[in-house]
């Protein structure tokens, strides 16, 4: 990947008006609406922007030079007509999709002055339409790239800024109160767009595998400031590899850094159970030394192995979470129901709480509340979603318990 550096820092190369990375623009009057365009196309892997005004049209484009820009002709919309002369001034290389009726004469005003101005035009989204119907307009720009591979090197995503963290809501199973998140690394590549972790990851003996890990511990602590000034404090948990604690200064430096604030709640990391199991003396000296520093200690993917937590010695430990494969159709499955339970008992008699993992569907949540887990977390409260749209989601107890009900 070439790659120009300006002022110092590294951005994706050019193509003619053309990043790398697909750019939209969403050029309507309701926040709302606008809103949940923006959504939708950073799902698609876009870089998003938007503007409400009419008389921001020209430096809306000139700064996000955008390969789409999306623009509504309902009565109270912005002024479609100044838009694509605008556009048309400034050389526009990107293509306009424009939303409303396929009967109204504006839609069709919109389509002759694009003609005329040599302007290219999506498919009509019409209205109503929702996000799968958006897709389907601008499916000829999405990447058509396969995942890559060999796999992405992580040292040239941690320079480019590749990487971001992406949020999943664990809910309180009694109150439906939303309990916090766990923090999910993601890489978002400026030609393959979004990556998941599977191709990029090193093993733990890359020399980038702890700088990986800071990462994950400097972008947590920036995005609950973030979440701070946005809707409130968010209690995290990150994922770290029990190699990391093997690191005493990288261990102090991560108490180090936590915020000195009231409403920091502390910050949960989550160590894989057979890591754990493995290292159970390492993870026990480290969880009772951090929690001194407000950070406790989350075993995730438990399964059958759980006995092997049972060690001599004290258990330091805050949370267990259950592996999906335990919880996902345990309702007709008695061995599943019998290894929950026992977790389940076992962390309540240690002062830990339960999470259920995988929770996807309203049968395995009502399982999950009869077998007595304290927390949930799945797609049936919300998949991973970016910072800024996480925080404009955060689930209140009434939209939560909608979606189970």
């Amino acid at each position: 990947m070439i790659h120009a550096v300006q002022g110092g820092n590294v951005r994706s190369s050019w193509f003619g008006q053309r990043r790398l990375t697909p750019r939209a623009c969403v050029a309507r009057r309701k926040k709302h609406v606008r809103t949940f365009v923006a959504d939708a196309f950073e799902d698609f892997g876009f870089i998003t922007g938007d503007f409400a005004q009419a008389s921001e049209r020209g430096d809306a484009v000139d700064d996000q030079r955008p390969d789409v820009l999306v623009v509504g002709v309902s009565v109270d919309g912005i002024e479609v007509g100044k838009i694509i002369q605008t556009l048309a001034r400034k050389d526009f290389a990107g293509k306009v999709l424009v939303v409303g009726p396929p009967e109204s004469i504006m839609v069709k005003a919109a389509r002759q002055i694009c003609d005329e101005h040599g302007i290219a035009m999506l498919p009509l989204l019409s209205t109503p339409f929702d996000a799968g119907s958006l897709r389907a307009c601008v499916a000829a720009l999405l990447p058509s790239e396969p995942l890559p591979s060999p796999p992405v090197d992580v040292a040239e995503a941690l320079t480019a800024d590749w990487l971001e963290l992406w949020y999943q809501q664990k809910v309180n199973l009694r109150t439906l109160v939303a309990s916090g998140a766990e923090a999910l690394v993601r890489l978002r590549h400026p030609a393959w767009g979004v990556v998941l972790p599977a191709y990029f990851i090193p093993d733990e003996r890359d020399p980038n595998f702890n700088a990986l890990s800071e990462f994950v511990i400097g972008r947590a602590i920036e995005d609950w400031r973030y979440m701070l000034k946005q809707k409130g404090p968010v209690d995290l948990s990150i994922n770290l590899p029990v190699s990391f604690l093997r690191d005493g200064e990288a261990v102090h430096e991560m108490c180090r850094r936590m915020p000195d604030h009231p409403a920091f709640g502390g910050l949960l990391i989550e160590l894989d159970s057979s890591e754990v199991i493995d290292n159970l003396d390492l993870v026990i000296d480290v969880a009772r030394e951090v929690r001194l520093r407000n950070i406790a200690i989350s075993v995730d993917n438990v399964g059958v192995e759980w006995p092997s937590l049972m060690g001599p010695r004290s258990f330091p430990f805050a949370e267990l979470k259950v592996d999906h494969q335990f919880v996902t159709g345990c309702t007709d499955d008695r061995l599943k129901q019998t290894v929950c339970r026992r977790i389940i008992e076992f962390a309540h008699e240690r002062g830990a709480r339960v999470l259920a993992q995988g929770i996807e569907t309203r049968a395995d949540f009502l399982a999950a509340h009869a077998l007595g887990f304290d927390l949930v977390q799945g797609y049936l409260f919300g998949k991973p979603t970016a910072v800024r749209k996480f925080a404009r989601l955060r689930l209140s107890p009434a939209s939560t318990a909608g979606s189970v009900a």
